[in-house]
């Protein structure tokens, strides 16, 4: 038997054959160490590799980081072993969220304050028509990842552009509402449950606050008062399209009201604009309905007051990290490819890691 290990490849004579007692063929070394019948690869390298892939940009890259350290593995070799692990990974996820999380620091005082963030971005997928010469079907499609984040309040430190000792970043290629179960689950561990406060920061995209109300529905909820500002800078755009001292004038004296307790007054001004015709029109309406309807979200001077955030960075800074993984040059994903890569690294980042290498 052959087998490629941290300390190179080694060669070993062990029995195999007929088990005499029920006829099954099998090699007996390989089952007590855990080994598939064709796995080529210890488990102590594979848990080097598969956790080199999850810290580097590109399967590439794991496989130079692992020739550095004297293991010399294809790059395509780690890929089949991320997809391996990541299936197992992922069914290990889902058996979990079957069951009721345990908290993992139980003796810890109750949290102050839970922070929930939630937040989306696109990712580059083959479509139907990958590698055809001609085809009338896409090529190349665009798909939502969901994005999740759980911290404890006081886990924020350096004040507001300080960093965050510890968060749970979660994502989902599907529903919103099965990333809410799954965020639930690790925040349920990380202390949600016996948070005295619950705050909910998003921008206003519906499905997000569907998953709040859905799985966080006492929760205090905020829109992310950038994403407000921009909305507001739209509205700027749209009446006055030609004078850009009037624009900035309207939009900043709105903004600093909008921030500092006269959310309410904001509204009604915004509520007021005349009716127009055209896409002037359009804009000015539409505008006027999403401040409308994140009426209950607005209370930024008061949430500040209490020293809580009223941006989303945290959920932000995450989808960058994940973009940074998942949008590089030349890669196009499946989305099995990258649901297991994903699955290894919340594996990683969550301390399930170690579970993917015992037998039972």
């Amino acid at each position: 038997m052959h087998l490629r290990t941290a300390f190179g490849p080694v060669a070993l004579a062990v029995w195999h054959g007929q088990n005499p007692a029920d006829g099954r063929w099998g090699c007996p070394i390989r089952e007590s160490w855990g080994l598939s019948p064709h796995q080529q690869l210890s488990p102590a390298l594979e848990d080097k590799l598969a956790y080199f892939a999850t810290v580097t940009g590109s399967y590439e890259a794991a496989a130079k980081l692992s020739a550095k350290v004297g293991c010399p593995v294809e790059d395509s070799t780690i890929r089949v072993l991320v997809q391996r692990l990541g299936a197992k990974a992922e069914a290990q996820t889902q058996a979990r969220l079957e069951t009721t999380p345990a908290e993992k620091s139980p003796a810890r005082a109750p949290t102050p304050l839970a922070v929930l963030m939630v937040d989306g971005f696109q990712v580059r997928f083959r479509g139907r028509g990958w590698g055809k010469k001609k085809t009338p079907e896409a090529r190349v499609e665009w798909h939502e990842m969901k994005l999740g984040v759980f911290y404890r309040h006081e886990q924020a430190v350096g004040g507001e552009r300080g960093q965050l000792l510890e968060k749970v970043l979660v994502g989902w290629q599907g529903e919103g509402l099965e990333l809410g179960r799954r965020l639930h689950w690790e925040a349920m561990r990380g202390g949600l449950g016996r948070a005295r406060e619950v705050l909910a920061v998003a921008d206003g995209a519906p499905w997000i606050w569907n998953v709040v109300e859905d799985r966080w529905s006492d929760a205090h909820q905020l829109l992310d008062f950038y994403h407000a500002s921009q909305h507001l800078w739209t509205l700027g755009e749209a009446i006055h399209p030609k004078d850009e001292s009037a624009r900035r004038a309207w939009v900043e004296g709105r903004r600093h009201r909008l921030r500092h307790g006269k959310e309410k007054a904001v509204r009604r001004e915004i509520a007021a604009l005349p009716r127009r015709r055209g896409e002037t029109g359009k804009v000015v309406r539409r505008e006027q309905n999403y401040f409308a309807g994140h009426a209950g979200r607005m209370n930024y001077r008061a949430v500040a007051d209490q020293g809580w955030p009223i941006g989303s960075g945290a959920v932000e800074s995450g989808c960058r990290a994940r973009q940074c993984r998942c949008k590089r040059p030349g890669q196009f994903w499946t989305r099995s490819g990258l649901r297991h890569l994903d699955a290894l690294e919340e594996a990683r980042d969550h301390g399930h890691w170690d579970e993917l290498w015992l037998t039972a």
